[in-house]
């Protein structure tokens, strides 16, 4: 049976946090169609400070904690909370395990998901993260291949959760004031999300043993 060590998954936190830097233009480009454009400054400003205070060899866990602590506490918007909730409450579903199976990556992901329902008023079609984020975990829950499968199937619902977000009208926030012109650009936190769970599947399959 596959398995991930816990120990050293501070590497995959760290190649997340490179992606959301790496994408920091892009990520604020989008957002500025239908909202205030700070999306990506705002994430990258948080996930390079997290980059900075996490080694590699850190437990995954202990390295998702530190990032929710400063996405919390040092970032600005909406998404600091939204995204610090859901590395936290995975952070917690995997504290003290030393090896983190399907099951148990199962678990993370949806103490993560749950966390973000629990404080935010969205739902899957309001235009927001969710929209990438809960096809993603449906979609690695639902899987009945091994590990690396669930993995895959997570990557390719999320990122077509995210393109949904495209033709969707925005119903939270700042761009639900558009109404229909919000339609035709895709949900800045739907695709900063794809990219998060594409980058968590990538570093977590590499290392399955």
């Amino acid at each position: 049976m596959s398995q991930l060590q816990n120990r050293g998954g501070g590497a995959i936190v760290r190649e997340i946090a490179d992606v959301i830097v790496a994408n920091r233009t892009h990520l604020s480009e989008i957002d500025g169609r239908i909202g205030d454009g700070d999306h990506g400054n705002n994430m990258a400003k948080g996930f390079s400070r997290a980059r900075e205070r996490i080694a590699d060899d850190d437990t995954l866990a202990s390295a998702m904690h530190v990032l929710a602590d400063v996405l919390m506490g040092e970032i600005g918007g909406s998404m600091g909370p939204l995204y610090g909730m859901f590395f936290d409450d995975m952070a917690s579903a995997v504290d003290g395990l030393d090896r983190i199976d399907k099951a148990a990556f199962a678990a993370m992901l949806a103490a993560g998901q749950d966390g973000v329902m629990a404080i935010g008023e969205a739902q899957v079609g309001d235009k927001t993260l969710l929209d990438a984020l809960v096809p993603g975990v449906t979609a690695f829950t639902a899987d009945q291949g091994d590990f690396a499968s669930a993995l895959d199937a997570m990557s390719a619902a999320a990122e077509a959760g995210r393109d949904a977000t495209t033709d969707m009208v925005s119903r939270i926030g700042r761009s639900s004031r558009l109404g229909e012109r919000s339609r035709g650009t895709p949900d800045a936190g739907a695709t900063s999300c794809a990219l998060i769970l594409v980058t968590l599947a990538a570093g977590a399959r590499k290392r399955l043993a």
